[in-house]
């Protein structure tokens, strides 16, 4: 069978015995007095003031002036910020701009180069129908293939250039705009 743990039993403390009610309260004060130890802290009334802090205004214009300057601060970055970001998109602006006209300058040379070589075999196909022999034609063909080898090449070569000139004016303003940006960063 279990049985259950036994308690311990505290004896109790008899409760304190009732001041007399004709004490009055300065007597109560001497005798606590009395019975306080010598190294105990002077009463409160002796004990010197807190030191004096800062006015709340003086605080409050700290603060204020504080925030002044850091939103003084905040609104000449912004400035710049804008004045860098405008900068860059006209740099943008001019970018697209000159790769728009470098593209319209590209397909303008490469027409006229699909126009050269369709009126060449154009060309090609009423020498034939005069041929009178089958080396007259063999020498009409091999001509015709070494000239528009030649003026491929030639065009080729220039819608390449004109490739690089466009890249390289389309590129120049933003170029210009990042070497600016870091300088001033830096």
């Amino acid at each position: 069978m279990a049985t259950a743990p036994k308690k311990a039993i505290v004896p109790q403390a008899e409760p304190p015995a009732e001041a007399p009610v004709e004490q009055t309260l300065p007597s109560i004060v001497e005798s606590v007095a009395e019975t306080a130890p010598p190294s105990a802290s002077p009463p409160m009334a002796e004990t010197a003031p807190p030191p004096a802090s800062p006015p709340v205004a003086e605080i409050q214009e700290k603060v204020r002036a504080a925030l002044e300057k850091g939103v003084s601060e905040s609104r000449a970055a912004f400035a710049k910020a804008k004045a860098s970001a405008d900068e860059a998109a006209n740099a943008f602006e001019q970018s697209f701009a000159a790769a728009k006209n470098g593209v319209v300058a590209i397909n303008a040379k490469a027409l006229e180069a699909l126009r050269a070589n369709a009126e060449a075999n154009f060309d090609l196909m009423k020498a034939t129908f005069r041929v009178k022999s089958l080396s007259d034609l063999v020498a009409l063909q091999s001509e015709f293939a070494r000239k528009q080898v030649e003026a491929m090449t030639g065009q080729a070569k220039d819608i390449g250039a004109l490739t690089q000139k466009t890249v390289a004016e389309a590129y120049a303003p933003i170029k210009d705009q990042v070497a600016k940006s870091f300088k001033i960063a830096v």
